[in-house]
């Protein structure tokens, strides 16, 4: 049962990105923001933009992700690097459960 659990989740951590960029890079363009800090205030905060940004990122586009928030750069390489260490760390554990 955990075994499979853990198949699954890092079957997801893998097909995420993969969907993501599968999707068109001006996907998350469009619609009005989520960001409570701009439905409150009307101000924007450091994280607005910033799920556009990826996705223009993802999509090695470059001074688009940098028009929606310059901190995008910092945040997708912390991103991929804690990906990659939760896909490494479910592997290890997937195989202390096989032996």
């Amino acid at each position: 049962m955990r075994k499979n659990r853990l198949k699954i989740y890092v079957s997801g951590l893998v097909i995420a990105p993969l969907v993501l960029f599968l999707l068109p890079a001006d996907f998350f363009d469009s619609g009005e923001s989520m960001c409570i800090s701009v439905q409150l205030f009307d101000m924007h905060c450091y994280g607005c933009g910033m799920s556009r940004a990826i996705q223009h990122l993802i999509h090695f586009d470059f001074q688009e992700a940098y028009d929606y928030n310059k901190l995008s750069f910092i945040v997708v390489f912390v991103l991929l690097i804690v990906w990659i260490q939760e896909i490494r760390r479910v592997l290890r554990r997937l195989k202390q459960v096989e032996n």
